[in-house]
């Protein structure tokens, strides 16, 4: 199934997406702000502000998170070092998920429980490879795979760009502009990767 197109053009746009996700959340921690305009001080001590505010307060902690997921998401969108990138999601998303359930966050543990499920899924796909880390032998995928393609290292630098951009530049009425963008751009990057899979896949054979 690996070799098959969809199930790998899937993991690629997968690795885009939650890669896309972390990104966007990391910069409002790196800029040392808080998600909301207002302090959550005032809240009961065992709710989801008062928690959040704790952690915004600490500064360099709520600074460190940040770094990490921007690390974690830019890896998952170069694609060529996704491995590393799922590797260093998983503690990340787990832990947000694991707070999400512990307060009330209504509809939210749902998007961070599917966060972490569609990273396991990215483990589990590059499995063959990252078995190495519990000493078995690894096995390598074929050269000729359209997830080996070049194309979509360049899209994934162009989608982080993007995004930061998007999010330190862009107003919020602007928005659906830069989703038109993304749209586009993936577009694109589909239509040539799979024309540059084709011919390859021609002159192998």
């Amino acid at each position: 199934m690996k070799n098959k197109l969809f199930p790998q053009l899937f993991i690629i746009y997968l690795r885009y997406l939650i890669g896309f996700a972390f990104v966007f959340a990391s910069i409002v921690k790196i800029q040392g702000l808080r998600f909301t305009a207002d302090s959550g001080a005032e809240n009961p001590i065992n709710t989801a502000w008062h928690f959040f505010e704790t952690m915004y307060q600490s500064g360099i902690y709520w600074k460190f998170v940040g770094f990490g997921q921007l690390v974690a998401g830019l890896l998952l969108m170069t694609q060529k070092y996704a491995k590393l990138g799922a590797i260093l999601f998983l503690p990340i998303i787990l832990n947000i998920f694991v707070i999400t359930i512990s307060y009330d966050f209504r509809g939210t543990p749902f998007i961070t429980g599917s966060m972490l499920l569609a990273n396991i899924l990215l483990i589990v796909w590059d499995w063959d490879t990252l078995k190495v880390l519990f000493n078995k032998q690894p096995v390598f995928p074929k050269k000729d795979r359209i997830e080996n393609n070049s194309i979509w290292i360049i899209l994934g630098v162009l989608f982080f760009i993007l995004t930061i951009f998007a999010k330190l530049v862009i107003s919020s009425s602007s928005l659906l502009i830069i989703a038109l963008c993304f749209l586009i751009i993936g577009l694109l990057g589909l239509i040539i990767g799979i024309r540059r899979n084709k011919k390859l896949r021609f002159r192998t054979n």
